[in-house]
């Protein structure tokens, strides 16, 4: 059965995918990049490529998200999954469902901090990076010999997280990214405790490994292991093979400092309801 660790794109999901590799799938509290390998990203090319269809719209992929999941299931094991899908359906085809999900951590953002993400990610001005972010048909789109097997609908972010928080199909535990930046250990050993409970496991936590796995995982260090040999997701500038650097600002990335007073009060305006229930400024 699948535990999703799912988010609005640049909201921390790469961050919270290590912790859980370190602690998963390491001996000792250990990480390194290729470990993130044991939580691959669903959908993905990879799972449309045996498929005849001709896939000419990007939404045509959707009626197989279901049977890749049953097909991930068939180990009989628990699986974690990264997406930044909504919890949507598509053409009558919904994402998931609670005979292939056991539950989902879902990570949340302050959005007037995932605009600067957003925009230094896709290559795109603060401004466009709002658009994107208010967009309800928004999806991650990529086409690879002339079929489009890389499709995501993200929707905006409001209707991404509301996808997911308002469901009733399983349990889904909200994790603030503030939270896991400003209280790490605590926040990463309640996210345990969750993902235990889902998997009815009697076992302890193992704090010191827990705290371990933090230590490793922290944002200087993986920013420094980017420097040092790279990081396989990062994406290139245009037009040239020059890497953005994934883990860029961290806590500098602070909306305060970075968004000027239009931008800011726009976003306020927008935003405005999940600012008062997330308990954001």
């Amino acid at each position: 059965m699948i535990i999703w660790i799912a988010s609005y794109p640049k909201s921390g999901n790469t961050w919270l995918r290590s912790l859980l590799c370190s602690y998963f799938f390491s001996v000792d509290g250990t990480f390194n990049f290729n470990l993130l390998k044991n939580i691959n990203s669903f959908p993905s090319e990879n799972n449309f490529k045996s498929y005849d269809d001709k896939f000419e719209n990007p939404e045509d992929t959707a009626k197989y998200w279901i049977r890749e999941q049953e097909k991930i299931n068939k180990s009989k094991k628990v699986k974690f999954l990264k997406t930044h899908n909504a919890f949507c359906k598509i053409n009558n085809y919904t994402f998931t469902n609670s005979q292939n999900t056991l539950g989902a951590v879902y990570l949340i953002r302050d959005p007037r901090n995932v605009i600067t993400s957003i925009a230094t990610h896709y290559q795109i001005s603060k401004e466009e990076a709002l658009q994107f972010m208010k967009d309800e048909k928004r999806g991650i789109v990529s086409k690879i010999d002339n079929r489009y097997i890389g499709f995501q609908p993200l929707l905006s972010w409001s209707l991404n997280h509301k996808s997911w928080l308002n469901h009733k199909s399983f349990p889904v535990h909200l994790v603030r990214y503030e939270d896991l930046e400003l209280e790490t250990y605590e926040t990463f050993i309640s996210i345990l405790e969750f993902i235990k409970n889902l998997r009815n496991d009697s076992s302890l936590i193992d704090k010191e490994k827990a705290k371990k796995c933090v230590e490793n995982c922290s944002f200087d260090k993986l920013k420094k292991e980017e420097d040092t040999s790279g990081f396989p997701e990062a994406i290139n500038k245009k037009g040239t093979n020059e890497k953005i650097k994934f883990f860029n600002l961290g806590i500098k990335n602070n909306y305060k400092n970075i968004l000027d007073k239009n931008l800011l009060y726009q976003m306020n305006e927008i935003f405005k309801n999940e600012i008062k229930e997330y308990k954001y400024e």
